[in-house]
C-alpha cells in the first residue's frame, strides 16, 4: 500500500483530533434524518456512475443499497464517506452539508469488506486506535473500549491477538473500532463478502440485532439480496446509477415497481408477451409461442392492448397438481429436481409452448418422490402474475 493511500485509509477508519472539535450547524430536520442525498451526480468524463440520487435515511435505521456490480453503489458510498466528491448535488449528515469536508472530519466511519484490522495490535489496541488519534486520555480510552467491546458481545476479548479470533469475532471487532468513535452513521461496504456461507448467514442475524441494540444508523452496501432483505428497515435497489425503487423489503419483494426489481429481488419465472383482450377481471397476455398467461386487471390498471410486456411469476406462487388457484393452468414435464432442503425446487417445461419454469416445492414431503420425466399440472392465480411495460414501448413513446 502506498504511503499516501495508507495515510488516507487510516484517516477514514480512525478520524483525527480535529473531528472532535468541529461543530455542524443543525437544520430543522436533523433530529429526523441522519443522512440525506439531494440530486447527487457523479461523472467520470462522459460516464455517469451516479445519476441524480436523492434519499433520506431516518435516525437509527438500517438502510441497504442493493445492486449488481457496476451499478454505482460503491461510488455512492465513497461520496458519503468523503473519499470522492460529487459532480453536483448535496450530501447532508445530521442536517448539515458535508461537501468539501474531508473523510476524517465527517461524523461517519466505515467497515471494509476485508476489515483491515491491524495484526500487530491486540483487540483493545485496535478498538482504541481512533481514540488515540483523537488525543483522548487513557481513562476515557479504557472505559470506551471496555463499554464498546461489551456492546458487541466480546467483553473479555481485549487482550487477544487478531489471529486468535474467528471470522465472526473479527467482524464484530471491526464494527467496535468504528462504534467507539460514536459516529452519526456507520457505512458498511459488503462486510460479509469474505465470510463462508454458514458464518455469513449467522452474521446477518447478529448485525441486525446489533444495530437494533445500539441504535446507530447503518448504511449497508451489498449485491446480495438475502443480506439486504433480512437485515434492513429500508432497501434502495440501484441499477445503472439510479434508484429503481426504495422501500421496505416486503414491498420490494411483493410489489416491485419495475421489471428490474422484479427480476433482481428474489427468484422469478420470466417471459415476454403482448397485452391482449380484457376478460372479466383478467388481462390476457399472449406469449410469442402461442401460450397465454392471465394477469389481474386490478393489479395492472394502466396496461393497454397491444403493449409489449415483461411477465414475472414467483416460483413459490405456482402450485403443483391443483393445490392452488387455477386462473392459470399448465401441463408440464419435469426436467430436474433441485433438492436443497427447505429451498428445494423443480425445473419443468411447458408441454404446449416449451417454456422452462422453476417451481418451489412445498415442504410437506408430498413430492419427495418427484423425478425427471414426471408429468405435473401447474396452477397459479392471476394476481400472482406481474407485468411491466417492456423497454421497446418506453423507447417508442419517449
Amino acid at each position: 500500500m502506498l504511503p499516501g493511500t495508507l495515510h488516507f485509509f487510516i484517516s477514514a477508519i480512525a478520524g483525527f483530533k480535529l473531528a472532535s472539535v468541529i461543530h455542524f450547524k443543525q437544520a430543522p430536520m436533523a433530529d429526523q434524518f441522519d443522512l440525506e442525498c439531494r440530486d447527487v451526480v457523479k461523472k467520470f468524463d462522459a460516464f455517469t456512475a451516479v445519476d441524480s440520487i436523492s434519499l433520506t435515511i431516518p435516525k437509527g435505521s438500517f438502510f441497504s443499497i442493493l445492486g449488481p456490480s457496476g451499478c454505482g453503489k460503491t461510488t455512492l458510498l465513497r461520496m458519503l464517506a468523503g473519499f470522492q466528491a460529487p459532480t453536483s448535488g448535496d450530501i447532508l449528515i445530521k442536517g448539515s452539508s458535508v461537501l468539501g469536508v474531508p473523510p476524517n472530519r465527517r461524523p461517519v466511519n466505515m467497515v471494509f469488506q476485508h476489515l483491515a484490522l491491524f495484526p500487530m495490535m491486540n483487540v483493545s489496541e485496535n478498538v482504541a486506535y481512533g481514540l488515540k488519534r483523537r488525543g483522548a486520555d487513557r481513562a476515557t480510552i479504557d472505559k470506551k473500549v471496555s463499554d464498546t467491546l461489551a456492546r458487541v458481545g466480546l467483553p473479555d476479548s481485549g487482550p487477544k491477538q487478531i489471529s486468535q479470533l474467528s471470522g465472526g469475532q473479527k467482524q464484530r471487532i471491526a464494527i467496535a473500532r468504528c462504534l467507539v468513535l460514536e459516529p452519526a452513521v456507520l457505512l458498511l461496504d459488503e462486510p460479509l463478502g469474505a465470510l463462508d456461507l454458514k458464518l455469513r448467514e449467522h452474521m446477518k442475524v447478529e448485525l441486525k440485532q446489533l444495530q437494533h441494540e445500539i441504535g446507530t444508523t447503518f448504511v449497508y452496501i451489498t449485491h446480495d439480496q438475502s443480506e439486504a432483505l433480512v437485515m434492513s428497515d429500508q432497501v434502495a435497489v440501484m441499477n445503472a446509477g439510479r434508484f429503481e425503487q426504495v422501500g421496505a423489503p416486503q414491498d420490494l419483494y411483493y410489489n416491485p415497481h419495475t421489471a428490474f426489481v422484479a427480476g433482481f429481488v428474489g427468484e422469478s419465472n420470466r417471459w415476454k408477451g403482448t397485452v391482449g383482450m380484457t376478460h372479466d377481471d383478467h388481462i390476457v397476455i399472449n406469449l410469442p409461442t402461442g401460450g397465454v398467461v392471465l394477469a389481474s386487471r386490478k393489479t395492472h390498471p394502466t396496461l393497454a392492448e397491444g403493449q409489449l410486456v415483461d411477465v414475472f411469476v414467483r416460483p413459490e406462487a405456482i402450485a403443483i397438481d391443483g393445490l392452488g388457484k387455477t386462473d392459470n393452468a399448465i401441463a408440464a414435464k419435469v426436467d430436474n429436481v433441485l433438492f436443497n432442503g427447505a429451498a428445494s425446487s423443480v425445473q419443468v417445461r411447458d408441454k404446449a409452448t416449451g417454456h422452462e419454469m422453476t417451481v418451489a416445492l412445498p415442504q410437506t414431503g408430498a413430492f419427495a418422490n418427484l423425478k425427471s420425466g414426471d408429468l405435473v399440472n401447474l396452477t397459479w392465480g392471476a394476481e400472482q402474475t406481474r407485468c411491466f411495460v417492456a423497454a421497446q414501448n418506453q423507447e417508442a413513446t419517449a
